[in-house]
Order: C-alpha cells, then sequence, then structure tokens
C-alpha cells in the first residue's frame, strides 16, 4: 500500500485529537474531583454511585426517625417520672392523714389537694407531642381525659387504644416508640377517687383503716400502681437505650457507605496527575513528530 502525505497528515490529526481528547477527560477529573462527569464515562461506576447515594438517602431518614423515636420515648420517659413523684407526694398526705392529730379542717385541706394531684395525674396522661397524645396508642387525636373526666368518646373496646406506634430505624427494625396507658392511668384514676372519697366522708376509723394499710406500706393498690409505673418506665428506659445504640449504628453505617462511594467514583489525586504528565509528554512528542511528517507550505519556502 502507498502512504501518501495525506494520509500521514490524517493519522497524525486523529492522534492528536486522541491525545487532546485524554487531557481533556484528565484534566475534568482533577477539577471535579470525580472519575466520571456523565453515566455514559463509565456506566459500572455510576450505577454504583446511585446505588450509594440511595442508600445515604434511606440511612438520613433513619437517623430522622431515631429523632422521632427519641422526642417520644424522652416525653414518656418525663411524664411516667411525673406521675412517679406525684404518687410519692400522694403517699406522704396519706401517711399525714393517718395521724390522728389532725382535725376535719386538716383533712378538707390534704383533700383539695389530693384533687389537684389527681387533676395534674389526668394532665400527664394527657401528654402531647405536637398535636398527638402519647398515651392513647394509635388514637393519637383523642385525650384520655377531658374537663377532669375520662374521654366520652373513649368507649370500651375502642380499637388503637392498646396498639402499638412503630419506626423503622434501620432496614427491617423496628422499634416501639409510644407507651399506651388508658388501664395504667385508668387505675390510678380509680384510685385517687377512692382517697379523696375517704378523705371527705368516711369515719376517722375508716380513714384510719385505709391509710393504715398504706402507711404501713402494705397498701396492695398503691403498690401495684407503683409497680405498673416502675414497669412501664423500665421497659421505656430499655427502649431508649436500644434507640442510642441504633443510632450509633447508623452513624457506622453512614461512614462505611460514604467511604465506599468515595473509592467508587472519587479522584485518585495522585495516580491522576502521575497519568496527566505522561499523556502531556507523548502529546508533546506526538506534536514534534507532526511537524516533521507535516508537508512544508508555500509560505515557508517564501521566507
Amino acid at each position: 500500500m502507498r502512504v501518501t502525505q495525506s494520509m500521514l497528515s490524517n493519522n497524525m490529526l486523529r492522534n492528536l485529537n486522541t491525545s487532546y481528547g485524554k487531557l481533556g477527560k484528565l484534566q475534568e477529573q482533577l477539577y471535579s474531583g470525580k472519575k466520571i462527569t456523565r453515566p455514559s464515562d463509565d456506566p459500572v461506576i455510576a450505577i454504583k454511585g446511585m446505588s450509594y447515594r440511595t442508600e445515604l438517602d434511606r440511612t438520613t431518614q433513619y437517623k430522622r426517625n431515631i429523632g422521632e423515636a427519641n422526642t417520644w420515648l424522652d416525653t414518656t420517659d418525663d411524664a411516667l417520672g411525673q406521675a412517679g413523684e406525684i404518687l410519692n407526694r400522694v403517699k406522704e398526705l396519706v401517711v399525714q392523714a393517718a395521724n390522728d392529730t389532725n382535725v376535719v379542717e386538716d383533712r378538707e385541706k390534704m383533700q383539695k389537694e389530693m384533687e389537684q394531684l389527681k387533676r395534674q395525674l389526668q394532665d400527664i396522661a394527657n401528654t402531647q407531642i405536637g398535636d398527638k397524645y402519647i398515651f392513647s396508642g394509635t388514637q393519637t387525636d383523642k385525650p384520655l381525659y377531658v374537663d377532669g373526666v375520662p374521654n366520652p368518646n373513649i368507649v370500651p373496646g375502642t380499637t388503637g387504644l392498646d396498639a402499638d406506634i412503630e419506626i423503622d430505624v434501620f432496614e427491617a427494625v423496628r422499634i416501639n416508640v409510644n407507651t399506651p396507658g388508658k388501664d395504667m392511668f385508668e387505675e390510678i384514676d380509680n384510685f385517687m377517687d377512692t382517697i379523696i372519697t375517704t378523705l371527705q366522708t368516711g369515719t376517722g376509723e375508716e380513714i384510719g383503716e385505709l391509710l393504715g394499710d398504706i402507711a404501713a406500706g402494705t397498701n396492695d393498690s398503691l403498690a401495684d400502681i407503683h409497680g405498673t409505673l416502675l414497669k412501664s418506665r423500665a421497659d421505656v428506659g430499655a427502649r431508649q437505650n436500644r434507640v442510642e445504640l441504633m443510632e450509633q449504628r447508623l452513624d457506622l453505617h453512614e461512614i462505611n457507605v460514604t467511604k465506599q462511594m468515595s473509592m467508587n467514583e472519587d479522584t485518585e489525586y495522585a495516580a491522576t496527575i502521575t497519568e496527566l504528565v505522561t499523556q502531556e509528554s507523548i502529546h508533546q512528542a506526538g506534536l514534534s513528530v507532526g511537524a516533521k511528517i507535516i508537508q512544508q507550505t508555500l509560505v515557508d519556502f517564501i521566507r
């Protein structure tokens, strides 16, 4: 085959264009910090990058859910703690009322305070996060008490009052964030009614019998109520610990996914700069060779 001057020139120009393309690609990698700037550069890297970003978005949502779970559990724990403090005050008043030195007026004052403590316990039973009542199961739009009495809209058999509210905190991991409290607060409310009624209408002997049991710490109702409250609070504490562990797991998972994504698509600067310098040398060599191949023009002869 006869090799013409035109063939040599065309080959040189094609090789120079290829060399410019490689230089441009390397410069883009250095400017952007990424191995690819469009999916067509490397579809495998592009698909993996999309997968890693989806995983990071999912992790971010799980972390938001963790924050929501913490809000529910912390608020529940605080509410149960306040209820426990009120019950301790109830016990103090009951012990005090059992003293025979109290006159009728003293018991009336204790009765008034008991009534306020009862209302405060009802307020705690209606604790909200935003516009959601946290002790109403999945019926979060219904308070347990209205105007000092059980909510008339909550009739026996209402579904959802004992149901759990679960939140996704990881792939296939859901945590219960609420504590259905209708039965527990109903028991507390009935117990408070018993004490108030006894203080109000009971004879001295009846009050003494009732308060004597409580003062001795042998009253089953108060002990059971305290036990139920502590059991609920312990359950909340256990779930708080688990949420904290899940939060740590999510942090580690996010770091690992971010690292994998970086290894997949981020530019390795040392290797890329080395390749760029090598490509520049090749390009300069190509230009030098091309200068010798290209036929001189008429202008070259004239000068």
